[in-house]
């Protein structure tokens, strides 16, 4: 976006997200000034700007959450889909180094750019820069791909960074060795919090779904939905409150045996287990 007239000798323009003048006359003629001048905080384009820049944040936001759920549910995403919003700024934010799959599910790359004919540019494991032009491709969740520990070394060597946390992304394998019978994971149960609004408040800024005494994820896992869910309290209850035990459920409601919840899900449901207990009240010469 260009420079705007903004009154007598001002024009304004969005600057790394923020609204900046420069002056059209004098000494200062052409140069950014530090602040915006007082003349200019209430004038009508300033204020369009930064109604603007509100917009593009909340753009950012919604693509960043967008890829996430495809990632979180390894769903299968049409490539003209990527190519037709590539040019867009905030989607190539979200989108660019993420690890894609195309037809061969053991052909692992990340993603670095995408024509209007829908081809994507990926860099391979092998460092060199290929095309693709599947129909669709999928952004795995990091559980499911083979050989995470050689991928995120060779990420490290090229200096990848996601906006859309995907191959550090902190997962949790199931164990082989289940009771048949068990529903329930309490490795996270007894973490302290002083109030049930400060638990809630923590799985909210967690980006998880506060419903009855429950913090939940829902996530879509070998072609079934499964929500998972920690109990952290009754609603408007005051006093002390403790993160209780992991459960899952399928979409009619039933609690699934931990043999039968599958891969993702159980990360998934790990991950937020652990990041709520991580923000647990530790009492003053109690060991972490």
């Amino acid at each position: 976006m260009g420079w705007l007239s903004a009154g007598d000798g001002y024009e304004v323009a969005l600057v790394e997200g923020r609204v900046a003048a420069r002056a059209t006359s004098g000494r200062a003629a052409g140069r950014q000034l530090k602040s915006l001048p007082r003349a200019l905080r209430d004038h009508p384009e300033v204020d369009r700007l930064r109604r603007f820049a509100e917009w593009l944040d909340r753009h950012a936001t919604a693509c960043v959450a967008q890829v996430d759920a495809w990632m979180v549910s390894s769903l299968p995403v049409p490539t003209g889909l990527l190519a037709r919003v590539w040019p867009d700024e905030a989607w190539q934010s979200a989108l660019r180094d993420l690890a894609v799959v195309g037809d061969d599910p053991d052909e692992v790359g990340f993603l670095r750019g995408a024509t209007e004919d829908g081809e994507l540019r990926v860099v391979n494991l092998d460092g060199e820069t290929v095309r693709l032009s599947p129909r669709t491709v999928t952004l795995p969740h990091p559980v499911l791909l083979p050989d995470l520990d050689d991928i995120r070394e060779f990420a490290a060597e090229l200096g990848i960074v996601q906006r859309v946390e995907q191959i550090h992304r902190a997962t949790w394998q199931r164990p082989e060795e289940l009771d048949p019978k068990a529903t329930e994971i309490r490795e996270f149960t007894g973490g302290s919090f002083r109030s049930r609004f400060a638990l809630a408040a923590r799985a909210s800024s967690l980006g998880y779904r506060v419903s009855g005494g429950y913090s939940t994820a829902r996530v879509r896992d070998g072609g079934r939905t499964v929500e998972a869910g920690v109990w952290i309290g009754e609603p408007y209850w005051e006093d002390t409150v403790e993160t209780g035990s992991l459960t899952w459920h399928d979409q009619d409601g039933r609690a699934l045996p931990l043999r039968e919840v599958g891969p993702v899900a159980w990360s998934e449901g790990m991950r937020m287990a652990a990041a709520l207990y991580a923000g647990r009240t530790i009492e003053e010469g109690k060991n972490a």
